[in-house]
């Protein structure tokens, strides 16, 4: 990659950042399409932020993705938020053009589950209630889910979630329930965004041996690290369509590519080099 005065600068800001995945596959796919720009991590601690996104602007940087602990916090220095981040309540990615946020982890987790299947009219089963549940589901509703069902340790907080999807209008039919009462019989697509599984604890699964995985179940787990999950060891065992979390990741990414660029993502480029990044 060559730098020159020309270079637009896109890039991520968090902190830490140190071990983002975002550079190598965004620089591999601006390599490819032989485009002026170049992606860089930035550390940006908490009570930076708003002169982070100040001098981004100033500098003429043309896009920032946005990790934790920003997501939410960012939001108050930005012109326009997306209407599904409006949503969410969080923000990872900034387009300059027009100081407007967005929220592209839910449209990868959709965009890796509709690589097997389609969404609408499914019915649609996520554990847990965090972060990645939350952005997931408004986007799960708006691809067109007949049913979703929200499953969380803490009951009240899937309650929570399950009504704010609800009231967003954007689907008619939305449950939960706690965890330990997962039934995948009616089930069309399970959606694990549990830590459960993460490594090092990479033998745990968020469901129990006794939930019965039937043929036409598609498994979707963001955890990525490992690659292979106990869930994902699970649904192969069961000859059920696994869905891997890096997936997620490429797809977030090159979501995040296109608003910035208005270019079709290289897909396959991206996907090489955050494989070999993550040594998978």
């Amino acid at each position: 990659m060559e730098i020159k005065g020309s270079t637009n600068i896109v890039g991520l800001i968090g902190h830490p950042v140190e071990h983002s995945f975002s550079p190598p596959m965004h620089n591999a796919a601006f390599e490819k399409l032989n485009m002026d720009y170049a992606y860089v991590a930035f550390n940006v601690k908490p009570n930076d932020l708003e002169s982070a996104i100040n001098g981004a602007e100033a500098l003429n940087i043309k896009g920032l993705n946005v990790t934790i602990p920003h997501k939410i916090e960012v939001m108050n220095y930005l012109d326009e938020i997306d209407e599904v981040a409006q949503l969410i309540g969080a923000v990872n990615t900034i387009d300059f053009k027009n100081l407007k946020g967005y929220n592209t982890d839910g449209i990868g987790a959709v965009r890796a589950i509709e690589e097997v299947a389609s969404i609408k009219n499914k019915n649609v089963l996520i554990a847990g209630a965090g972060g990645a549940s939350r952005a997931i589901s408004f986007y799960i509703a708006k691809y067109g889910a007949d049913n979703l069902k929200i499953l969380n340790r803490n009951v009240e907080k899937a309650q929570k979630l399950a009504n704010d999807v609800s009231n967003s209008g954007l689907i008619d039919n939305v449950g939960f329930d706690s965890i330990n009462n997962m039934d995948l019989s009616d089930v069309d697509i399970l959606i694990n965004t549990t830590p459960v599984g993460m490594h090092p604890n990479v033998d745990d699964t968020p469901i129990a041996q006794a939930c019965d995985m039937h043929e036409d179940l598609i498994v979707f787990d963001a955890v990525y690290n490992p690659n292979e999950t106990g869930l994902l060891r699970q649904a192969i065992e069961a000859d059920v369509k696994p869905v891997y979390g890096i997936k997620m990741l490429l797809y977030q990414g090159a979501e995040s590519f296109e608003i910035w660029t208005g270019k079709k993502a290289p897909i396959d480029v991206m996907q090489e080099a955050l494989t070999k990044y993550l040594g998978l």
